[in-house]
């Protein structure tokens, strides 16, 4: 069984409770337990996409490790992951699907199968990407630790054939994590992530819920503009503060419940 990484938590003002990977009681609540648990962040005023980088960017400079962000964000999502499964009586009904992209969203969707696996979980981890690595550092790392992880398979699907052949007993599935594009898209989907998301809807239309990381798959964090496709979820869960395009009509109507965890960004990172 692999051993979670233990970031330090951050100081981060007005907020007493522990970061996610440092919170011993976060897998045993449920949704509502970790929108009462994370309820500061969720809170806060709401940001935009370029907001949110700029803050992730001043919070590395503060001298938080991005992989260390990575590590909260990713128990978050498994913890989130976990909730929803429960709630809907499947957990252990069958695997975890969890669909990543190649930057840090699906780092983050890296994480949160480790953590699931460790918590006994089946977990397919899906890389949605023509290449056959992640794209940033901290993305290939956590992919890197998944290789002899018990409990978790590793998946590359680089074409959309291969995305239809993953998607054969699809409804079997536990539920779905979307991790494929965190910051929302302009304009169509390029193959395979169009494929990634179809599938992920016609998952959802069997009965499998799906947890959205950051936001669906498709819909622009700032605007709340819808491409094409662009997933369906249940539950959402984005980070630090809420996002505004989330909370525009399209975007509330695709990201379904929002959960907003904290990560360890300081809150004067939000200063310009």
């Amino acid at each position: 069984m692999s051993t979670p990484e233990r970031p330090s938590a951050r100081s981060v003002p007005g907020d007493a409770v522990p970061l996610p990977a440092d919170d011993p009681t976060l897998f045993d609540r449920d949704l509502a337990g970790l929108a009462a648990r994370w309820a500061d962040a969720m809170s806060r005023a709401p940001m935009t996409a370029a907001e949110m980088t700029g803050a992730d960017a001043k919070a590395r400079r503060l001298g938080v490790a991005g992989i260390r962000l990575m590590e909260h964000a990713g128990t978050a999502v498994a913890a989130a992951a976990r909730a929803l499964a429960v709630q809907a009586e499947r957990w252990e009904s069958g695997p975890i699907l969890v669909l990543c992209g190649p930057g840090n969203n699906g780092g983050d969707g890296f994480v949160a199968a480790r953590h699931l696996a460790a918590r006994g979980a089946r977990v397919a981890v899906v890389l949605v990407a023509s290449e056959a690595r992640p794209g940033t550092p901290d993305a290939a790392r956590n992919w890197d630790r998944l290789a002899r992880l018990g409990g978790v398979e590793r998946i590359h699907v680089p074409v959309a054939r291969d995305v239809a052949v993953l998607g054969h007993g699809i409804e079997r599935a536990a539920i779905v994590v979307d991790a494929l594009l965190g910051t929302g898209v302009r304009g169509l989907l390029r193959e395979p992530v169009r494929s990634a998301v179809e599938l992920a809807n016609r998952a959802r239309a069997a009965g499998v819920p799906v947890l959205a990381v950051d936001c669906p798959t498709a819909v622009d964090l700032t605007s709340g503009e819808l491409s094409d496709p662009v997933v369906r979820a249940d539950v959402t869960i984005t980070f630090h503060r809420p996002k505004a395009g989330l909370l525009t009509r399209g975007g509330a109507a695709m990201a379904g419940r929002v959960l907003v965890a904290p990560i360890g960004i300081p809150l004067e990172a939000d200063r310009a």
